[in-house]
């Protein structure tokens, strides 16, 4: 295989799949995804470059409601002490964003890391222990740019207290849960990412962001 560069339309069909990527929290349809298209998200999952080869990754697939219900109040509860943690009109903002992406998604997918995949001494962890977790969000990645092609929406959920997420799905202790993915067709995405267009936050200007040769540098 050479490393020729794309033609013009696939070149500009993956920075389409960056650039509209969304985190979609309420706009889930309940259809079903065909299984087909479930098994090419997995696969361009497990294509995600891991340091070492070591394929860190598990993919956990829920589809049974009283576990999805069980997750839900599990996030539900974390929720409620997020949302003490923030103040006034913040703490009332946050209440007003809608995240029910647990209940309305038809799959929810736990993908794990398993640190001990690929033995105790792993090439390239050795003097940095948490490239197996690296690996695995780089699995995610692949995940949520692939579905944005196949017209799905991904929504990751981040606000639970991982023990209750550990002992709802069986996971060994010594394996990391890293994320909890909502998967489904959508009703619409956002033209911005939602906590823009909500006024949560805005994006960055890049060239804050970029330094030359030194910290700082500009």
């Amino acid at each position: 295989m050479t490393a020729a560069t794309f033609s013009d339309e696939e070149r500009l069909a993956v920075y389409k799949a960056i650039e509209t990527r969304r985190d979609v929290r309420d706009q889930f349809l309940p259809d079903p995804l065909p299984e087909d298209l479930v098994r090419r998200l997995l696969h361009a999952a497990h294509a995600a470059p891991s340091v070492g080869f070591m394929q860190p990754w598990n993919f956990l697939l829920i589809r049974d409601q009283d576990v999805l219900e069980r997750a839900h109040q599990a996030f539900q509860r974390a929720n409620d002490e997020a949302a003490e943690m923030f103040a006034d009109d913040r703490q009332a903002l946050y209440r007003s964003l809608k995240l029910e992406g647990i209940r309305k998604a038809p799959l929810s997918i736990c993908l794990t890391c398993d640190a001990d995949r690929a033995g105790p001494v792993v090439l390239g962890r050795t003097h940095n222990p948490r490239m197996d977790v690296y690996s695995t969000v780089c699995a995610v990645q692949n995940l949520w740019l692939a579905a944005r092609a196949e017209g799905v929406g991904v929504g990751w959920v981040s606000i639970f207290h991982e023990a209750d997420i550990r002992s709802l799905l069986g996971i060994p202790e010594r394996v990391e849960i890293v994320a909890w993915l909502c998967l489904g067709y959508v009703s619409e995405l956002y033209e911005q990412p939602e906590l823009a267009v909500k006024g949560w936050r805005q994006r960055l200007p890049l060239d804050e962001l970029v330094f030359h040769d030194r910290w700082g540098e500009r």
